[in-house]
């Protein structure tokens, strides 16, 4: 197959950077990162939390921001500035573009030049994971988590959720254990600057997951209502603005079931640490997942199984999208937004969390097979829609799933060769590294998954 070349859609990523200055671009490149937002050290710090049973009034100003600056290595006076960086492994991939198997033709400035030993180019070979991926899937094998971080992380989730949100009750602990949150956020966040801002991750991650299942599926969820327990779950995401004489009712609802009350403190710790725009970007994309949710409960309440290109439209909104966007909050740094709103950002951001939600779709295919009632994900639509066995249908979603990967690699290579800005290549480096992350805790949570016998 012929080199295809640069696509022939210009971004128009150059015009927005220039937006902010020349002078900030070139100090910011001098250094190799992105300036830190706010100019003092510090980390977010814990809500106030309420008294029950009166319901806290919610903060009337704009949030206090205490974002961890990044580390930055000044070079010497009279040095040269830029040549001296040296770009990360996970940069450097990002820039070669997709790796593997039938890869070869899809980038342009792929060098397969070796690379020296100790560079950065030549990392260690990750350490063997748990569990078994799945065969023929496109992923990236990842290190094992600092398993300091995993511990602590999972203490403190877990003190969050039994001490602040009371989330769940006792003989629901063996699954919030055998969620391995921690596990999770750490291999997906490996350049959080702190555990207070993997918290800020897992925090929301795990308020996501209540609502899934309190609201929509495994513990007590039903499709039935769905619409309005979401609405007003999402009020404790994105402020209600009311009368005076209804604000108290709405105040109080917060605190009425698991998943409001997790919501409403995992954002208000969220909202300390962030920027105004960082907030509203993850408002948007919570608002694009309860979407996504609707469109499986009206499936679900008709009985229609869609046809395999309408699934993937709601797998684009109910998915892991939520996640990945925030990893410049995770790591102390903003991807300013205008850069986020770029059309050639925007569809990074969606194949990743396509491609990872997918990857759900497979691993956990042998348990939604046994649970009650039927659970729709790609292979059991692939298998109805066009007739094939459930061996094939499988085999396929995984062909679908390797697509979406090597499309998600390609558009990052362009972004990171059209947009050479600090901020632009760190947070692709983080939606990268959270894409790999996400397949490792999925292939190691044998707790939760195990593979279907179809090799």
């Amino acid at each position: 197959m012929p080199d295809p070349g640069p696509s022939p859609l210009q971004s128009s990523l150059p015009a927005a950077v220039a937006s902010f200055g020349a002078h900030v671009l070139a100090s910011a490149l001098a250094v190799g990162v992105e300036p830190a937002v706010g100019a003092g050290p510090g980390e977010p710090s814990p809500p106030p939390q309420p008294a029950p049973p009166v319901a806290p009034a919610l903060p009337t100003g704009p949030p206090v921001l205490t974002p961890v600056p990044v580390p930055v290595s000044v070079p010497d006076e009279g040095a040269a500035p830029v040549a001296a960086a040296q770009p990360s492994a996970a940069l450097e991939r990002i820039l070669r573009g997709p790796s593997g198997l039938g890869t070869a033709s899809l980038h342009w400035a792929r060098s397969d030049a070796p690379a020296a030993p100790g560079s950065a180019g030549a990392p260690d070979a990750p350490a063997p994971a748990a569990g078994r991926p799945i065969p023929g899937l496109y992923h990236h094998p990842v290190p094992e988590p600092d398993p300091v971080r995993v511990e602590e992380l999972s203490r403190r989730i877990k003190a969050w959720a039994l001490d602040e949100v009371s989330l769940y009750p006792e003989d629901w602990e063996d699954q919030f254990d055998g969620f391995s949150v921690g596990r999770y956020m750490v291999a997906c966040h490996p350049d959080a600057p702190s555990i207070e801002h993997l918290m800020l991750a897992t925090r929301l991650m795990v308020a996501e997951n209540a609502v899934d299942d309190c609201y929509c599926e495994d513990h007590g969820g039903s499709p039935v209502g769905l619409g309005g327990r979401l609405l007003l779950a999402h009020t404790a995401l994105d402020p209600l603005h009311t009368t005076k004489e209804y604000a108290p009712d709405w105040e109080a609802s917060l605190l009425s079931d698991a998943p409001r009350r997790a919501y409403r403190s995992a954002m208000e710790y969220f909202l300390q640490a962030t920027t105004p725009s960082q907030a509203d970007r993850f408002r948007h994309d919570m608002a694009r997942l309860h979407m996504g949710y609707l469109a499986e409960g009206a499936w679900a309440q008709t009985e229609y199984v869609p046809e395999v290109w309408e699934y993937l439209a709601m797998r684009q909104f109910n998915n892991f999208r939520p996640c990945p966007t925030i990893t410049d909050s995770v790591g102390g740094y903003e991807l300013p937004a205008d850069l986020h709103a770029q059309p050639a950002m925007q569809r990074v951001i969606a194949l990743a969390g396509n491609a990872t939600t997918i990857v759900n779709d497979l691993y956990s295919y042998t348990k939604e097979l046994a649970s009650p009632g039927r659970h729709l994900n790609l292979p059991v639509v692939i298998a109805e829609r066009e007739g094939r066995s459930e061996q094939d249908a499988y085999l396929k979603a995984v062909e679908v799933h390797n697509d979406l990967m090597r499309d998600f690699e390609a558009a990052s290579a362009e972004l990171a060769l059209a947009c050479p800005v600090p901020s632009v290549q760190r947070f692709l480096r983080g939606v990268a590294v959270w894409v790999d992350g996400n397949h490792y805790w999925h292939q190691t949570n044998t707790y939760r998954y195990s593979l279907p016998d179809f090799w």
